[in-house]
């Protein structure tokens, strides 16, 4: 028996494999993709073909990951520069209360487990995100940052 949560709405690619406790909805998963567990990507998500989406993940909406992207355990992403439960009458808030701020991995990137990745960035090609790093500024590509903040380490040359 799976137990998974996958709205109607989600368009899946060819081969994609979905593993338990994951939910999903309203995103777009490209084909022969690998989704782990507890990972949850929500509405308005884009992921490219062949990644790789390792457990514990979350993936908000406004998240866009490109081919090739390896994402490890426990990766966080953003979608809100400053977020709040209410507005300054005290009302709780709604989707008409804010903004959705995107983000975009692009083809090949590596993010590191438990990375968190503020919103309005872009992360390179072929970058790679230290494990538990904080990034709150764009990644050039084929660099790699660690850290809190995450900042440059070096520069990696892609080889054949």
């Amino acid at each position: 028996m799976k137990c998974q949560s996958i709205a109607a709405d989600v368009r899946l690619g060819k081969d994609v494999a979905i593993y338990d406790f994951v939910n999903l909805y309203g995103c777009e998963i490209g084909d022969e993709s690998r989704i782990g567990t507890f990972v949850e990507i929500q509405r308005g998500a884009k992921i490219g073909r062949r990644v790789k989406i390792s457990s514990h993940t979350f993936i908000c909406e406004g998240v866009e990951i490109e081919d090739a992207v390896f994402i490890g355990h426990g990766v966080m992403f953003t979608n809100d520069l400053f977020p709040r439960a209410t507005n300054p009458d005290g009302a709780l808030q709604t989707a008409a209360d804010w903004q959705v701020v995107r983000t975009i991995v692009r083809r090949g990137a590596s993010i590191g487990s438990g990375a968190t990745i503020l919103c309005g960035i872009e992360i390179g090609e072929d970058a790679i995100i230290g494990a538990g790093s904080v990034v709150t500024r764009s990644v050039a590509a084929r660099t790699i940052v660690a850290g809190n903040p995450a900042r440059v380490r070096r520069s990696i040359e892609r080889t054949a």
